[in-house]
């Protein structure tokens, strides 16, 4: 249960290092978090995988710290490590070259990882070997991330709110605590001293249906509360409630606002009228986790795909790290999660991704609530409960 009390990694500043072989990568992360975090040893190519550790690191904050695999690494192995040790771009916000020698700047490493970088929007900040640590750490806290994350409720709760969220526990639930999204929301309610109350669908619908009492000694009845947050795959039993208010949204789609551009994932639910029969759809997301029978992404997205288009299609599916659309690609959508373990940074490159080659992406949130019948506003995350698509 430790993982409660942390701050998720989409949430930290990511700071990995990159370097050649024995350059003094894994001396450097270790005396950078003050932690043996790394292996050191004389031997070249001690570090075989990328070796992550989350810590607060004043005056930055909460960090993911990354040490990396050499990329001057050798054969058939040695190129798969440089791969997985380049991979970790896709999620850094700032890299740190260690350099052991004054001509490494010209390698073809290093020309091959400068092109990344450019190519990923990634800060890069160079360290030679026996400058000093605290000077390196200052560099980085002065570094301004353009891509600054909001937060969850941001423009839309305000003290003394009352916000109502909707958490089914089914099968799909995880034992004994709440998922990642829901968390962050009811910790952010209780940051802004908004008033949260939490129940099941049932609860709600069960209220409705009888004058039983449910909270504070009376009906709970969502006319009562000024924001209600549901998780996705309850729009169609809750929305009949809704009719009269208050807004409605869900976890979800709070986070792809947070994450990414809210707009492109609206438009790309006007795509979906235009899917075919055969048609390829890319289902994304950000973690990976064992799949229950009735799981949100095999199951359930391409069940409501069905109902919103009325055509047979066809399902490709990725989870974590490994999210690219090829140039010759024949997808002709992606659905992605919300995004809550990754950074705002890797969210965006995957919009970017789709955009550039012609794709449309849409969030589950908002494909959810479609399959529904309910309506999504561009300006806020609001879903108002009208039928329609």
């Amino acid at each position: 249960m430790s993982e409660l009390n942390e701050t998720p990694r989409g949430s930290r500043i990511h700071i990995a290092f990159f370097g050649l072989r024995n350059a003094g990568k894994s001396t450097l992360v270790n005396a950078f978090t003050g932690q043996q975090v790394a292996i050191v040893s004389d031997v070249a190519g001690t570090t075989t995988d990328p070796v992550s550790k989350a810590m607060e690191i004043l005056p930055l904050g909460p960090c993911l710290i990354t040490d990396t695999a050499g990329l001057d690494d050798t054969g058939a192995l040695g190129l798969q490590r440089v791969e997985k040790s380049l991979a970790v771009l896709a999620t850094t916000d700032i890299a740190v070259w260690v350099a052991a020698e004054a001509d490494e700047a010209s390698s073809s490493e290093r020309r091959l990882f400068d092109e990344t970088c450019r190519r990923r929007g990634v800060t890069v900040i160079d360290f030679r070997r026996g400058d000093s640590v605290d000077a390196l750490k200052r560099r980085i806290a002065d570094v301004k991330l353009v891509d600054r994350q909001s937060g969850l409720l941001e423009g839309l709760v305000k003290r003394n709110d009352r916000i109502l969220c909707i958490v089914p526990i089914d099968e799909s639930a995880p034992k004994g605590r709440l998922i990642l999204p829901q968390q962050q929301v009811i910790r952010e309610c209780l940051d802004i001293g908004a008033i949260c109350t939490v129940c099941q669908p049932s609860e709600l619908l069960a209220a409705d249906r009888s004058q039983s009492t449910a909270v504070d000694g009376r009906r709970l009845k969502p006319t009562d509360f000024d924001l209600a947050i549901t998780d996705s795959q309850a729009f169609h039993q809750i929305a009949p409630l809704f009719e009269r208010g208050p807004r409605l949204t869900s976890f979800s789609i709070l986070f792809a606002r947070q994450k990414g551009d809210l707009a492109e994932c609206v438009k790309g639910l006007e795509a979906l009228r235009e899917l075919k029969d055969g048609d390829m759809v890319l289902i994304a997301e950000g973690c990976t986790h064992h799949r229950q029978c009735n799981d949100i992404g095999t199951v359930k997205i391409p069940k409501a795909l069905g109902k919103l288009t009325g055509r047979e299609l066809r399902f490709v599916f990725s989870s974590g790290n490994t999210f690219e659309i090829p140039a010759n690609s024949r997808v002709s959508l992606v659905v992605h999660c919300g995004g809550c373990m990754l950074t705002r940074r890797e969210v965006l490159r995957r919009i970017a991704l789709a955009r550039s080659a012609g794709v449309p992406i849409v969030n589950y949130g908002l494909l959810l609530a479609a399959a529904s019948g309910l309506h999504m506003s561009i300006s806020s995350p609001e879903v108002t409960a009208q039928s329609g698509s």
